[in-house]
């Protein structure tokens, strides 16, 4: 009874911590929808799209996609004509960069500085349509979806807007709950049995090769198999019981930031006809290339700072 009670609490704390962040925004994105805000923002990065192999009316699913989530990228993708690299070059793009609001607000909460998400998140999105527009020269067939339903609803009035965003960011933070709940009992169940120490020497190798230290490696699975967000859940109650160092901190981020919730992220793609194999490797090579890169660059820092600090003798 007493990891079963240790694990709720967990849950209900780490729920709550969540809450406070996807609650408002959720809210705020949804009211937003109905102002001309995300419509000015599309404008704004139109004549930018040239430069990423986009049409400027990939705009529409990239602000949506930012805004919210890929979910809603991808039934902004399904009500347009594209070819199959841009749909491609769209899905990598929102895979590095989506539901931006929360899943940066969820990482300052943990601790990461939001301006190094932003940073990481939108660079990689960049940086990838960029490379792929260059390196690519086929895909100029019009793309073919499968089917997916999606539905659109359209409401009038400020108190139905307020009441619908008010719905979606309850059912937002429930929806947390039922999967960060669960998951802390499960690793509470973990810790208490000592399954989380063998599980964090299996995975000791692949986070030691990424200069991280073994208590990251539960921080790891669950942001690759849940989400980014639920990813945070963890890391929160690691940061308080495991003395999860700074360092440590940011590398299981920027490698989540890169390649998170694969199996979801990667599934959903497929109704949009695109390679999705190639569209998980790309996540994949990335993430790990830029945290090796942060590691040995945070290394070097390190061993600067320790030789100016060492004290020096006149003979």
């Amino acid at each position: 009874m007493g990891t079963l009670r240790r694990g709720l609490k967990a849950g209900l704390t780490t729920t709550w911590e969540l809450g406070k962040i996807i609650f408002p925004i959720t809210l705020a994105v949804t009211i937003l929808r109905y102002t001309p805000v995300l419509e000015w923002l599309i404008g704004f990065v139109t004549p930018a799209m040239k430069w990423l192999g986009l049409s400027g009316e990939a705009a529409i699913p990239l602000v949506i996609g930012n805004f919210l989530n890929l979910y809603a990228g991808i039934g902004a993708i399904l009500t347009l004509d594209l070819t199959v690299k841009e749909v491609f070059i769209l899905a990598v793009m929102l895979s590095f960069s989506h539901n931006l609001l929360i899943e940066s607000g969820v990482a300052a909460r943990v601790g990461v500085k939001l301006w190094v998400m932003l940073v990481v998140r939108i660079g990689l999105a960049i940086v990838s349509a960029v490379v792929i527009n260059l390196v690519w020269k086929g895909g100029g067939e019009q793309a073919s979806y499968g089917l997916v339903s999606q539905t659109s609803e359209t409401v009038q009035g400020f108190s139905a807007i307020l009441l619908q965003g008010l719905e979606k960011a309850s059912f937002g933070v429930l929806q947390l709950a039922l999967i960060v709940i669960p998951l802390m009992l499960f690793i509470q169940v973990m810790k208490d049995f000592s399954w989380l120490q063998t599980f964090s020497r299996w995975m000791s190798p692949v986070t030691r090769s990424l200069g991280m230290k073994e208590n990251t490696s539960t921080t790891l699975a669950a942001g690759l198999v849940f989400g980014l967000a639920y990813g945070a859940g963890v890391m929160i109650q690691a940061v308080k019981e495991d003395g999860v160092e700074k360092k440590d901190l940011y590398l299981a981020f920027i490698f989540l930031v890169a390649c998170h919730a694969v199996i979801e992220d990667t599934l959903i793609f497929i109704p949009l006809g695109i390679p999705v194999i190639w569209l998980l490797l790309v996540r994949l090579v990335t993430a790990i290339l830029l945290t090796l890169v942060v590691s040995v660059i945070w290394k070097r820092r390190d061993v600067s700072t320790s030789e100016r600090k060492e004290p020096t003798y006149e003979h």
